[in-house]
């Protein structure tokens, strides 16, 4: 099998046998390190699409990278732990009980806490647990692009979006939070945190690295990027169509979480904006609500989709997608990378999980 053939598999193989012996190493440290190293090398390799990596390979091959490349394939492969811990964190700033099917590190730290009749409180230590491990995560990251093997060079210039990427991702996470506390309704705030959350770590960045470390021309880079962010975008807008509308049992994460967990989203200011009194009542109601029941996600469904919002939302990914296509065409990529980048531009903004 090729690298060209199976992207994401060779990601896997490559995510775990660099894990397998960060965990050795670390683990022979001390044997108290074992559950936690466990639970979270289990956590990054528990599903996922592998997204951020396959883009950034095919910003390389796109930039005319050689098919059979694993030292890029190493620095690449360590986008995944940048998102493990982006998802780490998330989780538990945002209280999610449930990641891809399964409890999420916090709650499995609280648990193990609570089994073990530790001393202070569960939750205390299954919060502390999380943002460690998280961090252990970002260390890892870090560790995997710098040890990949890539010429020294190449890897000079990846560092500029490597760097960027990870200081926006924490940024956009903490305007993620700060919209949701001062209660910002606007459109526009929800866009933003799209684009500085999601977007830019999500592909435009990976793809910026992906051609960087095959030494791209700069209109390349420039036309790779405007493609990303667009598509970004619009895979944070389908994301938050599903996390109000998403099928539990292929989401992974329970109904309406969303709304539970107060986010503001393009979706939900849409909502406000365009719903009567009585509905945007009903989303206020729902927002931030912990005690939100199946019924009351129904009735915010109804809302979202009677106002004209979803449909709102659906034509921004397509207009998204749409300029993002122009620009991709523009790039002149070697191929087949034109071909898997759109590919991939419908799977990011068209799935149901």
């Amino acid at each position: 099998m090729t690298i060209d053939e199976s992207v994401r598999a060779h990601v896997e193989r490559t995510l775990t046998e660099y894990l397998s012996a960060k965990q050795s190493t670390m683990a022979s440290l001390t044997q108290e390190l074992a559950d936690a190293l466990d639970a979270l090398v289990e956590f990054i390799l528990r599903g996922g699409k592998r997204i951020r990596p396959t883009f950034a390979w095919w910003g390389w091959r796109g930039a005319g990278g050689e098919p059979d490349a694993p030292a890029v394939l190493r620095a690449i492969s360590g986008l995944e732990l940048i998102q493990a811990c982006a998802l780490v964190h998330d989780d538990l700033m945002d209280a999610s009980a449930v990641r891809r099917g399964s409890p999420t590190v916090h709650v499995t730290f609280e648990r193990l806490h609570r089994e073990r009749g530790w001393l202070g409180t569960s939750e205390r230590f299954g919060m502390a647990a999380a943002i460690l491990l998280g961090d252990i995560a970002l260390a890892w990251a870090d560790d995997m692009f710098y040890g990949s093997g890539v010429s020294a060079n190449r890897l000079a210039a990846a560092s500029e979006p490597w760097q960027a990427m990870r200081s926006e991702m924490l940024a956009g996470q903490y305007l993620d939070i700060l919209t949701q506390v001062e209660g910002d309704e606007s459109p526009e705030a929800a866009l933003r945190v799209a684009r500085m959350k999601t977007a830019a770590y999500t592909v435009e960045r990976p793809l910026q690295m992906g051609a960087a470390l095959a030494g791209a021309d700069p209109e390349v880079v420039e036309r790779l990027r405007a493609f990303g962010a667009d598509i970004g975008v619009a895979f944070q807008l389908r994301d938050d169509l599903l996390g109000v509308f998403g099928d539990t049992d292929v989401t992974g994460k329970p109904a309406g979480d969303d709304l539970r967990e107060g986010k503001r989203t393009l979706l939900v200011a849409l909502g406000l904006q365009k719903a009567t009194q009585a509905g945007a009542d009903v989303l206020r109601h729902c927002l931030g609500n912990q005690d939100l029941t199946g019924d009351d996600v129904e009735r915010a469904r109804a809302v979202l989709l009677e106002s004209g919002a979803v449909d709102a939302v659906e034509a921004e990914i397509e207009a998204l997608t749409s300029t993002a296509m122009h620009a991709l065409q523009a790039a002149d990529l070697a191929e087949p990378a034109g071909d898997r980048l759109a590919e991939l531009a419908v799977a990011a903004t068209r799935r149901n999980h």
